[in-house]
């Protein structure tokens, strides 16, 4: 399905204390791409982890490259939870002559996996890989929601050219405009600039500061609405995750960041998952590598546990609540018999463009439902109505 031309094996050193087949840990039932065998049978396969080496567009985390491996070293040893789901790792996108041979290489890997449903799971390497994920989808002609996890909003300064620190602006402004809604994932006010706070407003994202997501429920309904997650790694408190350039005192803890996984595992809608950013070279005691073994656990778990709500499944047996607000227009909530999750219905979304018939219903909490009983309108309403002028 995926040539080896595009994917180097599994370095033998890291397989080789997994070589006998009657082990219970990752190390032993990951199908792995080894030397000897190739990439393995993906038939059946869920999540697909591969690791892109590349760093050359990081302004200022060089060596985020060469830390994919530390990251399996823990991985392989943690022992599977109850899932009933093929995982495999194929390995490493080579690192091309230039950058774009690189994302060229991963384009076609996850264009690959997407048509045969398997979920890839990148590590880098650098963010701006994030871009070329989305890419992807202008050929399934659909309209894409993304969630980052970062302490920044990486709009940077378009001019420059595609790197990790204005990924988000190539996003937005290079055509097709694929893009239907973003969230920021645990921003830090102090290292963004007002004008793309204000600019992030202008755009009608959503957007959470660390304190925002406690209690840490608050990040689901985000993230239940996403085709894309990616995480830089420094939205984690430098305590938990020193591994990178960038790291700060501040932000989010390692059972937060596992439990975004988890919740992003569980999302029916997501496609792709990323982690980027680790630096093994400014590591402590394999610290962050553990983590994001970690981190790869509780998603595996999420996947393992998905509720099959909408989009998959049919909104028929939903309890549907309505709402008549003061300018006499209705909010309609849905809840979820099968997960207890509520969404709200997207305002006039049948009279736009078929892409966006997949956003009908907006994932939400019980709260939102709380606040328009007091005749109040939910923010993520809002937003929705205003991506829709």
């Amino acid at each position: 399905m995926i040539s080896n031309d595009f994917l180097a094996p599994v370095p033998d050193t890291l397989l080789k204390p997994y070589a006998e087949s009657d082990g219970q840990t990752l190390g032993f039932t990951i199908r792995t791409h080894n030397e000897v065998e190739g990439i393995p049978d993906l038939e059946g396969v869920k999540i697909a982890l591969f690791g892109v080496l590349e760093d050359r567009y990081s302004l200022q985390n060089a060596g985020c490259d060469r830390g994919v491996d530390a990251v399996r070293h823990f991985l392989y040893q943690l022992f599977p939870g109850e899932w009933g789901i093929e995982i495999a790792d194929i390995g490493n996108i080579y690192k091309g002559d230039t950058p774009e041979d690189t994302y060229a290489a991963l384009r076609y890997v996850v264009k690959e996996l997407l048509q045969n449903n398997i979920i890839p799971l990148i590590i880098g390497g650098s963010q701006e890989a994030t871009y070329h994920m989305y890419r992807v989808y202008d050929e399934l002609e659909q309209s894409v929601n993304l969630a980052c996890a970062d302490p920044r909003f990486d709009l940077g300064d378009y001019t420059l050219g595609l790197n990790d620190e204005n990924y988000l602006s190539h996003i937005v402004l290079q055509k097709p405009h694929n893009l239907y809604g973003f969230a920021n994932l645990g921003y830090q006010s102090y290292f963004v600039n007002p004008e793309e706070r204000d600019l992030m407003t202008r755009m009608y994202f959503d957007t959470y500061r660390v304190g925002q997501l406690r209690p840490f429920s608050n990040a689901e309904p985000p993230l239940r609405n996403c085709d894309i997650v990616s995480i830089d790694m420094s939205v984690v408190r430098a305590s938990e995750a020193p591994g990178h350039r960038q790291a700060s005192p501040n932000g989010l803890s390692g059972e937060e960041i596992c439990a975004l996984c988890r919740y992003a595992g569980l999302s029916d809608k997501l496609t792709q998952l990323g982690l980027f950013g680790y630096n093994a070279g400014l590591d402590i005691n394999g610290r962050t590598a553990q983590l994001m073994a970690e981190m790869i656990w509780y998603f595996v778990e999420g996947v393992s546990q998905r509720k099959g709500d909408f989009p998959i499944g049919s909104k028929s047996d939903y309890q549907r609540f309505t709402v008549l607000m003061e300018d006499e227009h209705e909010l309609i909530f849905y809840k979820s018999p099968r997960s207890g999750r509520w969404w709200i219905a997207s305002p006039s979304i049948s009279n736009h463009k078929s892409t966006h018939q997949r956003h009908q219903l907006i994932p939400c909490n019980e709260s939102d439902y709380e606040e328009a009983m007091n005749r109040e309108t939910p923010l993520v309403w809002w937003n929705a109505l205003k991506r829709l002028d």
